[in-house]
């Protein structure tokens, strides 16, 4: 199933507040926060009844609760909200009991598991950057037979 392609800016003094306040959160809020950071909703593709979900934070352990930003509705009419909320226990192991991988989505999320969505604009990503080094390692090849 396909990525959502819904994002949202981060709402910049919310989100420090939420940061603070969380426990187990950053030790310098600020930091953890990037200016203008755009965030893309995580879920699978869904109705616009269901909540879009962007992870801002992984608490430290023991705490085992992540900060989420879950937001509805478009630039012009949006409303947000966070709220921490544990990971998802869903582990996907497709050839032995000893390796797999887990869902980074949080508990009892709509949707397919996280390594059931595929992000295509992500995948040519990644396949563009592999080119690139390629590229750069074949150039250092012929820069050094020369």
């Amino acid at each position: 199933m396909l990525q959502c392609t819904a994002y949202t800016c981060v709402p910049e003094i919310d989100t420090l507040v939420a940061l603070t306040t969380m426990h187990g959160g950053p030790d310098n809020p600020p930091h953890a926060l990037v200016p203008d950071h755009f965030l893309l909703c995580e879920l699978a593709e869904h109705d616009e009844h269901t909540e879009h979900a962007a992870q801002l934070w992984t608490a430290e352990i023991p705490v085992v609760r992540d900060l989420w930003l879950l937001w509805t509705g478009t630039s012009k009419a949006e409303t947000y909200r966070f709220a921490e909320l544990p990971p998802c226990p869903a582990a996907f192991h497709p050839k032995s009991v000893t390796y797999g991988r887990a869902c980074v989505l949080y508990e009892q999320h709509p949707g397919g598991h996280s390594w059931e969505v595929t992000d295509p604009l992500g995948d040519l990503l990644q396949e563009r950057a592999r080119q690139e080094v390629q590229w750069m390692r074949d150039a250092d090849d012929r820069d050094s037979t020369d």
